[in-house]
């Protein structure tokens, strides 16, 4: 049987869900996604030596920054108080792998915007790297986890 979705009324028109009635709880939820690229571009980030400069840097705060953005992003999600994001990057051959964590203490969970968070890193990535690799793109943004509030914890 279907799970009855959450964001839509009985004529299926869109709508916020209602969150006064939730308990607040610490929730957390840790979310990944990867930006592809060549060896040498990987090169160039690793040397800091792109024509536009700290690209890992810039993302990083681009990836905290879209976080607290995410409610006039997603239309339908609340807006939340943010206690804590954090985004690593990380280096392969090949890829700048992101992963980033938020966490609240609220009546509904982060899970957004630890997406958003990692979907607007990797965005500034590609838009630091463009000029010496247009075929940059981002692939696989996924949620790995998320723990608090009534539904629990869960992990891909």
């Amino acid at each position: 049987m279907a799970e009855k979705l959450t964001h839509v009324d009985a004529t299926g028109a869109a709508r916020m869900v209602d969150v006064a009635e939730k308990a607040v709880t610490v929730r957390r939820a840790v979310a990944a996604g990867r930006v592809r690229t060549t060896p040498e571009v990987i090169a160039l980030l690793r040397q800091d030596a792109l024509p536009k400069g700290d690209a890992l840097g810039v993302a990083r705060v681009a990836g905290i920054m879209g976080a607290k953005r995410t409610p006039d992003l997603v239309p339908l999600c609340h807006p939340i108080a943010l206690h804590g994001v954090t985004v690593e990057l990380t280096l392969t051959d090949d890829t700048v792998e992101i992963e980033t964590a938020a966490r609240t203490a609220d009546r509904t969970g982060v899970e957004m915007e630890a997406l958003t968070s990692v979907a607007v890193a990797g965005l500034t990535v590609i838009d630091m790297v463009k000029a010496v690799d247009p075929r940059a793109s981002i692939t696989d943004v996924r949620l790995l986890a998320k723990s608090g509030g009534r539904s629990g914890d869960w992990t891909r």
